[in-house]
C-alpha cells in the first residue's frame, strides 16, 4: 500500500479549558455528502478527557469546517468507571438520526494503574448532543477480562452488531513502569448494549517485542472481505507503530503489518510514534486520520491511500 501523509488536520489552539490540549484517537464518520465529523477526545489542563469533534469537508479533509464548542459529554459522577476521563473509539449509526457513540471510561486504581471499560452515549440528534445509556460500562470486568475492556469499534451487519476490542487482565514491568498486556478480542450483540462476559481473541500478543493493541478498526473492502487497521504497542521503543489485516468474515484475520507502509516520519509530528489510524471511504477514495506523537498532543493527522 501507498499512502501520501496530507498533514496536520486539526490541533486545539488552547482557547477552550475543557479542550486545552490533545485531539486524540480521531474517529470519522461521513454525516452528509460534503461533511466528515471526526470525533476526538480533546484533554483539559489536567490530562481529562471528554468528547468533541471536528468537522471536515467531505472534498478535502484537510479543510476544517467546525469544531465542538463544548463536551459531548463531560466527566463521569465520583466512583464511576469514567470519572477520571472518556476516550471516543467509535460512532455507529444505528438508523435515523440516531447514534451510539462508544468510549473507553478511565478509571484509577491502587494496585493497578487503572482500569479501562467500555461505555455508550446515544445521540437522536445526528451527533449534536449525547446523553449516557448508563452510568456503568456495557463492557463490565468478567473473570477473563478482568481490568482492560476498551477501544471498541463497533459495525451493525445484518441486524447485529459486531464489536471488536481490546481486552486483558495482566501487567508488565517496562523500562519501570507498569503496563498493561491486553489482546484485540470479538464479541457481538442484538441490541448494542447487551454483550457477553468475554470475547473471542483475534489478534494475540505473541511476538516477543509487543504488549498490546490499541483501538482497532474494521471497514469493508471493495470486492468483499474486511480491512483491520490497528496499533501496535511495541516494548523496544515504548511507543504505537500501526498494524493491518484483512479477513473475508471479520474474524479469522491475516496480519498484514508490513503492507500497510504507513509508518513514522523523521522530524515530523509522527517521527517517534504513529497510532489511532481510523478509516473512511468516501467514494472511490480510502482516506485514514491518525494521531502521532504524545498521543494525539499535536492534533490529528490524515493520509490518502494512493495505491494497493
Amino acid at each position: 500500500m501507498h499512502w501520501r501523509k496530507l498533514g496536520i488536520v486539526y490541533a486545539p489552539p488552547g482557547d477552550q479549558d475543557w479542550a486545552s490540549s490533545h485531539a486524540m484517537v480521531p474517529t470519522p464518520l461521513q454525516i452528509s455528502p460534503e461533511v466528515i465529523r471526526v470525533f476526538v477526545t480533546f484533554c483539559d489542563a489536567n490530562g481529562l478527557g471528554r468528547p468533541g469533534f471536528v468537522d471536515v469537508d467531505a472534498n478535502d479533509p484537510t479543510r476544517v469546517l467546525r469544531v465542538s464548542e463544548r463536551p459531548l459529554l463531560d466527566l463521569g459522577a465520583p466512583g464511576s468507571f469514567d470519572e477520571n476521563g472518556l476516550l471516543t473509539c467509535s460512532v455507529l449509526p444505528m438508523g435515523g438520526r440516531r447514534l451510539f457513540l462508544y468510549y473507553a471510561g478511565f478509571e484509577l486504581g491502587t494496585k493497578i494503574r487503572y482500569r479501562l471499560l467500555t461505555g455508550l452515549a446515544i445521540s437522536d440528534d445526528g451527533g449534536e448532543t449525547f446523553h449516557r445509556h448508563s452510568s456503568v460500562p456495557v463492557l463490565e470486568r468478567s473473570d477473563q477480562e478482568r481490568h482492560i475492556r476498551g477501544g471498541p469499534w463497533a459495525l451493525l451487519d445484518q441486524g447485529v452488531v459486531r464489536l471488536w476490542y481490546v481486552a486483558g487482565s495482566d501487567w508488565i514491568e517496562l523500562n519501570g513502569k507498569s503496563m498493561p498486556v491486553y489482546d484485540l478480542r470479538y464479541v457481538e450483540s442484538k441490541d448494542g448494549v447487551h454483550f457477553p462476559s468475554h470475547g473471542q481473541v483475534q489478534l494475540r500478543v505473541e511476538e516477543a517485542d509487543e504488549h498490546g493493541f490499541g483501538r482497532p478498526c474494521v471497514i469493508g473492502k471493495p470486492g468483499g472481505g474486511f480491512r483491520l487497521f490497528y496499533s501496535v504497542r511495541r516494548r523496544s521503543f515504548a511507543a504505537y507503530r500501526l498494524g493491518y489485516a484483512e479477513s473475508a468474515d471479520g474474524i479469522h484475520w491475516r496480519r498484514m503489518d508490513a503492507h500497510l507502509n504507513l509508518d513514522v516520519s523523521p522530524g515530523e509530528f509522527d517521527s517517534d510514534a504513529i497510532m489511532y489510524a481510523a478509516p473512511i471511504q468516501i467514494g472511490e477514495q480510502l482516506y485514514v486520520f491518525y494521531n502521532g506523537n504524545h498521543f494525539g498532543r499535536d492534533g490529528f493527522a490524515c493520509a490518502r491511500l494512493e495505491r494497493e
